[in-house]
């Protein structure tokens, strides 16, 4: 499966999905939007699309000009029966595309914080066997996506009731991070450290790196992309 990853900053990359992939034998491409020359794929050439998280906003056009054609080609891939994973800012991109509206989130999600499982998943039986006893994830978003329309809502955390959506077997976002390593969230401490703003659920810099250890056994992150890309 030639996998295509739509990269949106440096310090943000694959993480445990490249492992994932490259034990599954997956070709993995990618468009680094960050990059001055920057290109994105025909259609033909991926089987899937991931498009991974960021700091700006879905609305950040004027700033970032790449964001019109990365929201064309997501319209494209989706038209064109391509699994889509979302993550992020990716999940929200896919939710915009899809019409939903993408707004400031009530609580700033920076941590590592349960999500669990909503009865509604139960229709996707592999995430809600994943998620039902509300396994730690990772969170870096201030925004948030409401459920498009015709999607399942999957997921929900005490700060925020959506958290991950399906619209049937083709397309999962997802607001929270399965894929984080620990140099993953060294960058993003080193990058967005203005971020960190004391809050109901914005831990501490010590928090942040000693919680790596919900994710280092990356079963949540292997059994997710399995399944989904399966």
């Amino acid at each position: 499966m030639n996998i295509h990853c739509l990269q949106h900053v440096h310090f943000e990359g694959m993480g445990y999905i490249q492992t994932w992939a490259n034990e599954q034998g997956h070709q993995v491409t990618a468009t680094r939007f960050f990059e001055q020359e920057h290109r994105l794929p025909t259609m033909s050439a991926i089987d899937a699309l991931i498009v991974l998280g960021g700091p700006m906003s879905v609305f950040d056009e004027a700033q970032y000009e790449w964001l019109v054609d990365e929201k064309r080609f997501i319209r494209e891939a989706i038209d064109a029966g391509k699994k889509i994973l979302g993550i992020c800012l990716g999940a929200q991109l896919v939710a915009h595309v899809l019409g939903a509206a993408v707004k400031p989130a009530l609580n700033k999600e920076i941590g590592w914080f349960p999500v669990f499982a909503t009865e509604e998943s139960k229709a996707l039986p592999w995430f809600y066997e994943l998620f039902s006893a509300g396994p730690t994830v990772f969170h870096w978003h201030a925004d948030k996506f409401e459920i498009p329309y015709g999607a399942i809502n999957l997921a929900s955390s005490d700060a925020n009731k959506n958290q991950a959506f399906a619209v049937g077997n083709q397309l999962l976002g997802l607001q929270f991070h399965v894929e984080t390593t620990q140099v993953d969230v060294s960058a993003l401490i080193e990058n967005m450290n203005a971020d960190i703003i004391p809050g109901n659920f914005v831990q501490h810099e010590t928090e942040l790196i000693t919680g790596i250890e919900h994710s280092e056994d990356q079963s949540i992150c292997k059994g997710l992309l399995s399944c989904f890309f399966h």
